[in-house]
């Protein structure tokens, strides 16, 4: 037969209801209101990242097009600014001035197809440096976004870290005041009970486990003496008398 002080049995109820707050507390920690919202914006970056990362790359694309498309154009602008040179200079004869007239002809209507090319590929570009510059706009503004949940998760957390560390400095400070055993016994049931180790007896109803306890369990748990620890057959929880 466990016995204990009455009043270190009240007391534990102190305690109980200290560790009830202590795992609230942690609960509100696990489900802050910003973790969700922290979560679909987490989830709408990754999204959008895919889109950033595509657009980042046609861009790319173009631009090492455009800069190839450049140098085409380039290329041909003067092998036909030579042509023109050598062809003023005189210094050609007949059939070498035919000759080169024709492939400067060549080289103009080459030039055309090559600057079409280069401006379709300028537009294009364009467009996409456009898009791109919306997307990663969108994904700032989502990241801040993010970022600013996450502060107010850390503020919360900070919060709630603080209220913790007084209820456990003033659980602690309590628990070490009970008789030793008392407090090994509700230790123990608390962990296979869902934290709760320690109820009141009133109205002859366990407040652990809800119910009102038979008529033979009452009147023992009644008679038993003060000092005596008794527990709800039900339970197994211990029932504080006189609380």
């Amino acid at each position: 037969m466990t016995t204990a002080p009455p009043d270190d049995q009240r007391k534990l109820l102190e305690v109980q209801a200290l560790d009830t707050r202590l795992q609230q507390l942690a609960h509100s920690r696990r489900n802050h209101p910003t973790l969700a919202r922290i979560t679909e914006l987490e989830g709408q970056l990754k999204d959008l990242n895919g889109s950033l990362v595509e657009s980042r790359t046609a861009v790319a694309d173009l631009k090492r097009e455009l800069t190839k498309a450049e140098a085409d154009v380039e290329q041909v602008r003067s092998r036909a600014a030579r042509d023109r040179q050598r062809l003023d200079s005189g210094s050609v004869g007949a059939k070498d001035a035919v000759a080169l007239t024709d492939e400067i002809a060549s080289l103009s209507k080459r030039q055309g197809v090559l600057e079409e090319i280069e401006l379709d590929v300028m537009e294009r570009l364009e467009a996409h440096e456009e898009a791109l510059t919306k997307v990663t706009a969108a994904y700032d503004a989502l990241a801040a976004d993010r970022d600013a949940a996450g502060a107010d998760r850390d503020a919360g957390w900070a919060e709630i870290d603080a209220e913790a560390a007084a209820v456990t400095t003033e659980r602690n400070g309590l628990a070490e005041k009970l008789d030793a055993p008392l407090v090994t016994m509700y230790e123990r049931i608390r962990a296979h009970q869902g934290g709760l180790g320690a109820a009141a007896l009133r109205e002859g109803r366990c407040e652990g486990c809800r119910l009102e306890l038979p008529p033979g369990d009452l009147a023992a748990a009644r008679a038993a003496a003060p000092e005596q620890v008794v527990t709800c057959e039900e339970c197994g929880r211990i029932l504080v008398r006189g609380a």
